[in-house]
């Protein structure tokens, strides 16, 4: 069980899209990938963030627990759900929420507006989400294990656990006992202060960024972040 590492992946993608980041992890932990609700083989699975947190604290079960993105956020809502659940935290690209109200109802609608997108053709909205700024240093997008989702799937997990329905968790933070790691890309500017600002906030954590890298930092630079998380484990 202790070097029983869980994976929650990001948005739009699946079980299967950690690349070289798990094949340098697996040496040292026995790694648990999963499909969070609307990806993946979990498609038909429709959730809300604080269901689908639960469902990942019954997969956790005692592990260590390290989630990207969408992965993070469904992350925070397991430890805070579950504390027992997960034993170390490691986050990258995370975010506890929108603290303003009307920016959190805007990103609602636009989220609303993605999710009408990915189900009137879910190829074009694919290509427009990896083309995004935030991925722009990726080689490679992962773009046909992305096609392994449903525009249904997608929309779901917008509408029920996109970042415009997260009720802000800025407050709850100091709850998290579990010693936590928060990883972002140096480059992914609201993301690094993010996750500086979360660090401060709780007990047992810190915040590490990593040089050269965006949003997907574990894809961008899966060497560095490899070796920092190895290094948070030990």
């Amino acid at each position: 069980m202790a070097n029983r590492l869980v994976l929650a992946h990001g948005f739009t993608q699946t079980a299967r899209s950690w690349g070289r980041f798990a094949e340098l992890l697996a040496p040292a932990y026995t790694l648990v990938p999963i499909d969070l609700p609307g990806h993946g083989d979990a498609a038909g699975v429709h959730a809300t963030l604080e269901q689908a947190g639960a469902m990942l604290a019954d997969a956790c079960d005692g592990a260590d627990l390290l989630g990207y993105s969408l992965g993070a956020r469904i992350s925070l809502h397991a430890v805070l759900a579950r504390p027992e659940a997960v034993r170390r935290l490691v986050l990258i690209g995370a975010t506890p929420g929108i603290e303003d109200d009307e920016a959190r109802a805007a990103r609602r609608r636009r989220d609303d507006a993605l999710a009408s997108d990915a189900e009137r053709d879910v190829e074009s909205f694919l290509r427009r989400w990896v083309a995004a700024p935030m991925f722009a240093g990726l080689r490679d997008p992962g773009l046909e294990e992305r096609r392994q989702n449903t525009g249904a799937g997608l929309a779901s997990s917008l509408r029920l656990a996109g970042t415009g329905q997260q009720l802000p968790l800025w407050d709850r933070l100091a709850e998290i006992r579990a010693p936590t790691l928060l990883l972002a890309g140096a480059d992914d500017a609201r993301f690094a202060e993010t996750a500086v600002r979360m660090a401060r906030r709780m007990p047992h954590a810190s915040a590490s960024l990593v040089p050269g890298a965006g949003h997907a930092a574990h894809l961008d630079a899966p060497d560095t972040c490899a070796a920092i998380v190895r290094h948070f484990l030990r």
